[in-house]
């Protein structure tokens, strides 16, 4: 498939990285060997043979070398037994003897846990159905049990080009006079989530400069889908928000007695997303926007998004955008406690200060030096992964993930529900099929997938990792293969008490904010969907604040795509070799292309001075 079909470009709302041109094709049909306890690495036959194949060499050994190899046997047998015990973990992750009937949250489904397992073919009397990668995850359990005591590759937790510690950030640096404000003021409700509502903000900060005119602090949009009433005032600092931006644009916590009686609607200041094209050029606003400011002396943008084109942009506006996201937006002290909170214990306690923890978590970074470190104290580092495998993302992929029949059955109801117009697209156009998109990098990595990925770059069994996001589609049945060889994975509410965590319940925002600071302090970031805004603006940060030290592992899902469809016959030196190359390629350093963000690349002149 040489390119993307026209028809699926016009419906895919999400935004890929398509940096790398290489091509791969994926048979329709990806089918795995069923995981095999039974089938162990032959050097272990082998080496198990040897040791107990001859009677009479035993006879022949004096006492000590007689020892020497029965203490080699219980090596090698407990070697095999903890090998065997992964896999049967993997395998085996979903059978339980009693097992309480309740409805899987996880995914949204209404199939009890009963239902799931018999689902999963993993029921009494049944035999398990194969499990997806079976074949590689065998090779990546083995090849972990076996390098439990071997050094981590050395570039492992630290960017590996030094070119990268050559940007500073120099967002905070003014060249204008501020502005007065003078031409009306501007009403912003933001649609989305914590991060559409970051981008909406910052990009209404820069037409307010462009306009001239006085910024409303923001409001958020209340969502069926988030269903968090939260507002500005409870995930940022205000007060900060409008001092910080007074050399910049003018902001005030409301409008004019005399404007808050109209009926903007009814005078034609009410402006929504239908009235605004996407990634709109600075002259669009003069030219539409501006008469209505002249006339009515303000403006409601209604279910604002991204509505402000990355280029071209006054180099000085687009600075302000950079100083908007990195410097004006801090949280409030209640989410910034709670983070160095998870941040410390993610650390294990340890005591020490990252880069970017005072960015973060202001004063509370301070907390971060208590006590005293003990000369023979390790670095607690840790890894942060951002798996977007949510079931939106799933169902809106168009791609399959291995579930058969009753996940196509499952997610084509719930595109039914929650994209209509998907469906109806579907029905009146030839859309590339699963294994197309998958070949082209267009379906999120999948659990398996992201596991394999981290046991090939070469991440121990005892890495720390903290799952950021929400709910994973399948529940803790289709995170197995990740728990089971990766035991030492938490989240915000495995980390926090109920007590510490209640007052963020029902908040998805300020959740995610918690998420955000943890995965940004991380001493590495990995994604597993190079679309994502989470993950952009994280890694936006990092590379901002980071002085060229924090680790971003970036996949090119085309490339990654190319390797897994070889699970089949790959030995795992080879895919070690393949992953840790396709990975490493994402990692290179260069300055913001046009037109991308520079919330996620702030290498560029406006946002970053090169040293």
């Amino acid at each position: 498939m040489t390119s993307r079909s026209n028809s699926f470009s016009n419906f895919s709302e999400s935004s890929y990285d398509f940096d790398d041109k290489e091509q791969s094709t994926v048979p329709t049909s990806d089918r795995d060997e069923p995981l095999n306890p039974g089938h162990r690495n032959n050097s272990f036959n082998g080496l198990l043979g040897f040791t107990f194949g001859s009677k009479k060499m035993r006879k022949k050994k004096p006492f000590c070398q007689e020892k020497a190899i029965v203490g080699l046997a219980l090596f090698v047998i407990a070697f095999v037994g903890m090998n065997w015990w992964m896999l049967s973990r993997i395998q085996n992750s979903g059978r339980a003897s009693q097992v309480e009937l309740r409805f899987l949250e996880d995914n949204s489904s209404t199939l009890s846990i009963r239902e799931e397992l018999l689902r999963l073919g993993l029921g009494k009397g049944r035999k398990p159905q194969k499990t997806i990668y079976a074949r590689l995850l065998a090779k990546a359990a083995h090849s972990l049990a076996e390098g439990q005591k071997k050094s981590e590759p050395k570039d492992l937790w630290a960017e590996p080009y030094f070119v990268a510690s050559s940007w500073k950030p120099c967002a905070e640096q003014r060249q204008w006079l501020p502005s007065e404000g003078k031409n009306g003021y501007i009403i912003v409700t933001a649609n989305g989530g914590i991060n559409q509502h970051r981008v909406a903000v910052c990009n209404i900060v820069a037409i307010a400069r462009l306009l001239d005119a006085t910024l409303v602090l923001p409001r958020f949009l209340y969502s069926s889908v988030w269903k968090d009433v939260s507002q500005f005032g409870d995930i940022y600092q205000e007060e900060h928000f409008i001092d910080y931006l007074k050399p910049d644009i003018r902001v005030v916590r409301e409008l004019p007695q005399e404007l808050q009686s109209l009926d903007l609607e009814a005078i034609g200041s009410l402006v929504t997303d239908a009235d605004v094209v996407k990634e709109a050029k600075p002259g669009f606003y003069k030219k539409h926007i501006l008469p209505i400011l002249h006339k009515n002396r303000v403006v409601h943008f209604l279910g604002f998004g991204n509505r402000l084109a990355s280029d071209p942009l006054p180099p000085q506006v687009q600075r302000l955008r950079c100083r908007c996201n990195f410097h004006a937006l801090k949280f409030v002290p209640k989410i910034e406690e709670t983070g160095a909170l998870l941040i410390r214990r993610m650390r294990q306690n340890v005591t020490r200060l990252g880069p970017l923890d005072r960015h973060l978590v202001g004063p509370f970074s301070k907390s971060m030096l208590k006590g005293e470190r003990n000369r023979g104290e390790k670095v607690a580092r840790y890894l942060a992964l951002h798996m977007r495998f949510e079931i939106d993302m799933v169902a809106h992929s168009l791609c399959e993930y291995g579930g058969g029949e009753e996940e196509r059955n499952e997610l084509e109801a719930y595109r039914e529900i929650h994209f209509p117009a998907l469906v109806e697209l579907k029905k009146t156009t030839k859309l590339p099929s699963p294994a197309a998109l998958k070949a082209e990098g267009l379906c999120p990595l999948m659990p398996e997938e992201t596991v394999l990925m981290l046991a090939a770059l070469g991440f121990n069994r005892q890495t720390r990792i903290y799952l950021a996001g929400a709910h994973i589609y399948g529940g803790k049945s289709r995170l197995a293969s990740l728990t089971t060889l990766y035991p030492n994975l938490v989240t915000k509410e495995s980390l926090l008490s109920s007590s510490e965590i209640e007052p963020f319940m029902n908040f998805s925002s300020q959740l995610a904010a918690l998420d955000f600071i943890v995965c940004t302090a991380a001493d590495v970031f990995a994604m597993t969907d190079s679309g994502s805004q989470f993950s952009s603006l994280v890694s936006g940060f990092r590379v901002y604040f980071g002085g060229g030290k924090m680790a971003t592992i970036r996949p090119n899902k085309r490339r990654l795509a190319d390797i897994f469809v070889k699970n089949n016959t790959i030995d795992w030196r080879t895919f070690e070799q393949r992953v840790r190359k396709a990975v490493r390629q994402t990692k290179r350093v260069f300055s913001r292309p046009v037109g991308r963000s520079v919330y996620r690349y702030p290498r560029c002149k406006e946002c970053m001075c090169n040293t």
